[in-house]
């Protein structure tokens, strides 16, 4: 597959989009620089695979354990090169810029919420099911809700190595003393009533708060906790539409989550505000019963000398069980690429989902079926209490602007937590939302 024919093509569209991304995001420069290859055009030998990702913290460890394993069955140090760069917008823009000047790596990570645009744009090679079958692996060997949501344009565009889906994590010590777990489990709550019920049980153990949302300085978070429950109502449409062209909420299951929020706020079940690490503290401390977060912040509640938590789905409110979700996929930038060099990168991508085990470990629900399903995973605790999260996901709404650390997130985000502060109304925000997106609205994608 060599040639100039697989190249991409630097048409005005391409160089635009790259221009844009770079604009956009001044912290680009900030971002760490690849010793040898991408940007810096440096030459490599040309048995070694240029792995590019945004993880630090616990995600960052594991896949670097999960690295060497890579490492250890491929000959050593010299068979991979991995960097690390800045989360969010700095990292896709760097990917795009790297494969618009023909230097991406030979392998990449992507939320697969920003996948989807970088396929979009030209930045991605196909994924074929030969690809699949060239490492032993079948697209039925892949969680099928993040499997589909990945293809674009008919087109098979990224691997999902997980979901990390918007969970509860409960204080069993308060919730034990609320009366709410059975067998050290929290009972199953299902309904608005009976958990609005469970919230006023554990305020009386706690004297106050019942259950904690960050939504100061944060505004990812607000954003999962209303499209968690908003995706709860029967035939709520996403809140865009036309690939971010339109805004297609329903105005009147939009209103009502904000304002059950909004309720338990005033009701003191909710906090009012508080940060992201704040919000942990006040669960992790016995001041309240619940935590509503990503399921990778397992590792902080283990990382607490004493508490003894559990994680679950956020329990069905309305109609039907749903929970904000993403999932980290591995992509191919496009790339001219020998035969070989492909089956190179699949084999990495095959390593990856192989040591699946040390990944779930990290709190993601695994994507790679024969460990999901296997008793190795529900033996892992509580990690397989939550599991069932994968299979209700809901993924942003399809927009150049939105996705994983996107200008959408930001912009609803804000506004949903100055509703949970109680210094806007849900029809306030919800307008002020509408005003906001409008220049995103009439703006073409940019890749």
């Amino acid at each position: 597959m060599t040639g100039s024919s697989t190249r991409m093509q630097l048409t005005r569209r391409t160089l635009l989009g790259a221009g844009l991304a770079a604009f956009a995001v001044p912290a680009l420069a900030a971002c760490s620089t690849p010793v040898v290859a991408g940007l810096t055009g440096a030459q490599l030998d040309p048995k070694t695979l240029v792995f590019w990702n945004l993880f630090g913290g616990g995600d960052g460890v594991r896949m670097q354990e999960m690295e060497e394993g890579y490492r250890k069955a491929n000959g050593g140090a010299a068979s991979l090169q991995a960097t690390v760069f800045a989360w969010g917008n700095p990292y896709y823009s760097k990917l795009t810029l790297a494969t618009v000047g023909n230097k991406p790596p030979d392998v990449a990570v992507a939320h697969l919420t920003r996948a989807k645009l970088l396929a979009q744009g030209g930045v991605l090679d196909e994924i074929t099911e030969a690809d699949l079958a060239s490492v032993g692996l079948a697209s039925t060997d892949l969680d099928q809700k993040s499997w589909e949501t990945q293809k674009t344009d008919g087109k098979n565009i990224a691997i999902p190595l997980d979901t990390h889906p918007f969970v509860m994590f409960f204080n069993q010590d308060v919730c034990e003393q609320a009366g709410l777990l059975e067998n050290g489990k929290l009972r199953t709550i299902t309904g608005l009533a009976d958990f609005e019920a469970a919230l006023a049980e554990v305020s009386k153990v706690t004297k106050g708060t019942a259950i904690t949302l960050a939504n100061v300085n944060e505004t990812a978070t607000p954003w999962r906790m209303f499209l968690t429950l908003y995706s709860q109502f029967s035939g709520a449409k996403p809140y865009l539409g036309d690939d971010g062209k339109t805004i297609t909420v329903d105005e009147d299951a939009a209103k009502q989550v904000l304002a059950t929020l909004q309720k338990w706020t005033q009701k003191g079940w909710l906090n009012k505000g508080l940060d992201y690490a704040g919000s942990q503290t006040v669960m992790f401390t016995g001041k309240a019963g619940f935590y509503l977060q990503g399921e990778w912040e397992i590792a902080t509640a283990q990382s607490i000398k004493g508490l003894k938590f559990g994680m679950v789905p956020v329990p069905q409110l309305f109609d039907k069980p749903a929970n904000q979700a993403d999932s980290h996929t591995l992509v191919l930038p496009k790339k001219d690429r020998t035969p070989e060099q492909r089956k190179q990168a699949m084999g990495f991508i095959k390593s990856m989902l192989d040591q699946s085990y040390t990944w779930a470990q990290g709190g993601h629900v695994p994507a790679y079926l024969p460990f999901r399903d296997s008793q190795k995973y529900k033996d892992l605790e509580p990690q397989a209490d939550y599991a069932e999260a994968a299979n209700r996901a809901v993924y942003d709404p399809a927009a150049w602007y939105s996705g994983s650390g996107s200008t959408f997130e930001t912009i609803v985000g804000s506004q949903f937590g100055l509703v949970q502060q109680g210094s806007l109304s849900p029809e306030g925000a919800l307008k002020s939302i509408s005003d906001q997106l409008q220049t995103y609205l009439r703006t073409p994608s940019p890749l």
